[in-house]
């Protein structure tokens, strides 16, 4: 649906004349005239309100009876008094029942000092209690999950905690047990409340009754303060703040954008951030010496690593993380190309469409917002799992199905966490996203025989028509997984792709458009700062193994960890293997011969760019710890001792360089982010974008027919979960998520393979060493397909699988 139109009114509240958008909640509507209504049930992104506190009661003229602000809508000449002795009077007997059974334990209460119910009792309370017999009591507190622990003695009964279980994340765990003065929150089943959004309730909870097992203590609000910045550990690049104390990071809070996270954050997010005071954490240069890596000065590294660069010129190939920032990567680029004379700087994880058609799939015209999800017709997910991948995105179109019914259509080969949100749902087989998007051209008459290309593909031609019925919508968004785009066949894949999206909408039209889900946190800034090469991260594995590249650069990554291909013999032949990182993962530790310690997401400045294209700004918000230095300093230090002063002394002195070499973010500058970033789209700059592209459509190859595998074999796909990462295992807090390898199961091929839930089984790939991992049957996975939960995300092919010798039950 488009997004709603608003006319202004103007309405009377306590003799002011406030203009406000027509129909805005008048809780909303009211601070527009600087008048402050009490709540606590209220929060507008948990949706429609439920008047469940009845502290927002407010007295308009022509209805007899006091009205919850929080669920009437304003509409124009209406006359709203918020003081009068009614009003007054129905406040202070709401605070008077709420403290009823309120402990008043506020001097040991975590939310002490920062607590809604201090603030309203104190400035709308009556100041003084008649209430002298016993109050009730639990037992507490409790642990709700690992993360959260709730005091049910300060439940108030808000609903916001069980509004967001059930309406924002719908994981349907959190209920209210009993009735009455003894009702309590606790989860439907009575199991622990885990799940990918949990710790948001923590936020949500305006008294004390839920708080932070890791937080609980810690600080007072008196001794903290509050650093924004943004979360690097995904590509949500949600707004967060964090909470610091004597320059350590206690807490992560959301910091609500409406057109990036709506405020809210993933587990991983709020929580990681334990690993950035983790003992594990390297602080200082380290140089192999001896076959070990020993901790050295800061000079001594630096001569090392430049001598080494030196002696490699023209041979030296570099590999970037996705945490890395916009000013990193191009100084990288710099320093690589510009100083070292090569030409391989690479931070895509897989072979890429090739640079004519990846300029028409990141074309302004093509280009949808986050906000565009919420409100368009119909969304698409191709080959990706939001929850898994960017997880906010997974809350924004559940909003937008629930609130604004759009229509949703889901495409991948794993089942997905959407499915049952979905008006269409289609499996294909793994790594046949090309056979998919050719079949849907063809549904949607762009040529090819469906049938055939169904077949190709694994799925059906009904599963095709159901998904290509969802381009009836006038605004359509397609979200589309980057390793959807790799391999061998990426330029085939980029093209029916392209066809598609010229059949879904318009270009340049708002509301709808293309959004790629990356693999790495700032892969599209990376793409436009420059670093991409000709050769793709497997064949830059393969030149080094065969020694035609002495040098390798690995900045925020693991190649073991994080890239396919074969890198163990890549590292293993080159002569020097440089690295920054904040843990020694482990090709670091085994290959590493330089180690430079890597700042955390706390502790950079710099900018990045959101997939959709807007520049957001990092913020330090404590020190380095250690001897830790700014990459960008450390890239630049090692330019000078090279021969080439870039003479770069701050953050904002690189963002200007990097500004100057990017034409499209040219004139950028921190200032202008300020707090909310900017897409570069909606900016001057953007007319340098290349105006000669060809959108297609393109003629199609016919796309190749996967192997059906027999016996023991299953066509096989990786994927890694939302907990994966050093950052996750080095945080106590989510040790009990901890990304653990697991296979899943079809109940026809576990039946077949003689395997059940929890037993441990052998998965040997096509061309890979074996792994062991737990068996997880699932009735939605499509027989004959198998789902590896890995570091390493997308490699797709046939895999046996059997049972592990001496299996057990996990």
């Amino acid at each position: 649906m488009p997004r709603p139109f608003h006319r202004d009114i103007t309405f009377s509240i306590d003799g002011r004349e406030v203009t406000a958008p027509e129909n805005t909640i008048l809780v909303d509507a009211a601070k527009y005239g600087d008048v402050e209504i009490p709540v606590f049930c209220y929060e507008p992104k948990l949706g429609q309100p439920v008047g469940a506190c009845r502290m927002c009661l407010v007295e308009i003229e022509g209805i007899p009876k006091l009205q919850t602000a929080c669920s009437t809508p304003v509409k124009d000449g209406m006359v709203v008094h918020t003081l009068t002795d009614r009003v007054k009077e129905a406040q202070n007997a709401v605070v008077e029942f709420l403290l009823i059974n309120h402990p008043l334990d506020c001097p040991v209460c975590d939310k002490g000092g920062e607590c809604p119910l201090q603030d309203i009792s104190f400035g709308w309370g009556a100041g003084v209690s008649r209430f002298i017999e016993p109050k009730r009591h639990f037992e507490k507190p409790l642990s709700l999950s690992p993360l959260v622990a709730i005091d049910r003695e300060r439940c108030i009964l808000c609903y916001r905690c069980v509004r967001f279980s059930q309406e924002v994340a719908e994981d349907y765990q959190l209920v209210f047990e009993e009735r009455g003065a003894h009702t309590y929150v606790s989860t439907f089943n009575g199991h622990p409340y885990v799940a990918p959004f949990s710790g948001n309730i923590i936020e949500l909870c305006p008294v004390g009754a839920l708080t932070s097992k890791p937080y609980r203590f810690r600080a007072r609000p008196w001794d903290i303060e509050q650093a924004g910045s943004v979360c690097t550990l995904c590509p949500s690049q949600c707004n967060v703040s964090f909470t610091v104390r004597d320059d350590r990071v206690l807490r992560v809070l959301a910091r609500d954008h409406k057109e990036v996270d709506d405020g809210w954050l993933c587990d991983k997010g709020r929580f990681a951030y334990q690993a950035i005071h983790a003992d594990e954490r390297i602080t200082r240069p380290m140089i192999r010496d001896g076959g070990e890596l020993r901790e050295v000065s800061w000079d001594r590294a630096l001569d090392e690593a430049a001598a080494a660069l030196g002696r490699a010129r023209g041979k030296v190939a570099a590999v970037v993380g996705g945490q890395t920032s916009n000013e990193e990567g191009h100084l990288l680029s710099h320093l690589v190309r510009d100083v070292l004379g090569s030409s391989d700087v690479e931070s895509r994880v897989a072979g890429a469409p090739s640079a004519e058609l990846r300029v028409a799939l990141d074309h302004p015209d093509l280009q949808a917002t986050v906000p565009d999800i919420e409100f368009a017709h119909a969304v698409l997910v191709i080959d990706a799992e939001p929850v898994d991948d960017m997880p906010i995105i997974d809350l924004r179109i559940r909003k937008g199905v629930r609130r604004n019914h759009v229509k949703l259509g889901v495409a991948t080969s794993r089942p997905s966490s959407l499915d049952p949100n979905a008006s269409a749902v289609a499996r294909f087989a793994p790594g046949a996203g090309e056979a998919f998007l050719a079949a849907l051209n063809a549904a949607l008459g762009g040529g090819g025989v469906l049938s055939e290309l169904a077949e190709a593909a694994g799925t059906t031609e009904q599963a095709v028509r159901d998904v290509a019925a969802l381009f009836d919508a006038t605004d359509l968004v397609i979200l589309y997984g980057e390793r959807l785009l790799s391999g061998p066949r990426a330029d085939q894949t980029a093209r029916a792709l392209l066809n598609v999206a010229g059949k879904s909408f318009e270009r340049g039209r708002d509301g709808a458009g293309l959004m790629e889900i990356p693999a790495g946190t700032n892969s599209r800034g990376l793409r436009e700062v420059g670093c991409v090469s000709d050769r793709s991260p497997a064949e830059i594995a393969e030149a080094a193994a065969g020694g035609d590249l002495t040098a390798l650069y690995l900045l925020h990554t693991d190649p073991l960890v994080d890239l396919a291909g074969e890198w163990e013999p890549a590292l293993d032949r080159a002569t020097t293997v440089i690295a920054h990182s904040m843990f020694l993962t482990p090709g670091i530790a085994e290959h590493a011969t330089i180690v430079f310690p890597a700042e955390s997401w706390a502790e950079r400045e710099g900018t990045v760019t959101h997939p959709d294209g807007r520049l957001q700004r990092l913020r330090a918000g404590i020190g380095r710890p250690g001897d830790v230095r700014a990459c960008w300093q450390t890239l630049a230090e090692l330019s000078k001792r090279l021969g080439a002063d870039i003479s770069i002394l701050t953050g904002s002195m690189a963002t200007a360089q990097m500004a100057e070499h990017v034409p499209i973010y040219a004139g950028i500058t921190h200032d202008e982010l300020g707090g909310q970033g900017v897409r570069w789209q909606e900016r001057d700059a953007a007319s340098a974008y290349p105006g000669d592209v060809d959108f297609g459509p393109f003629g199609l190859e016919a796309p190749p027919v996967r192997p059906r595998p027999s016996g023991s074999e299953l066509q096989f796909a990786t994927f890694r979960s939302i907990w994966g990462g050093p950052e996750v295992a080095a945080s106590p807090a989510l040790q009990f998520l901890r990304s653990r390898p697991r296979v899943l199961l079809s109940p026809a091929d576990a039946q077949r393979l003689e395997l059940f839930d929890g037993l441990a089984a052998t998965v040997a790939p096509d061309g890979r060493e074996a792994v062991e991992a737990t068996v997880h049957v699932r009735d939605a996975v499509p027989e004959g397909s198998a789902f590896l939960e890995s570091d390493v995300a997308g490699v797709v092919g046939t895999a046996g699988i059997r049972k592990a010798e001496a299996a057990v039950v996990v």
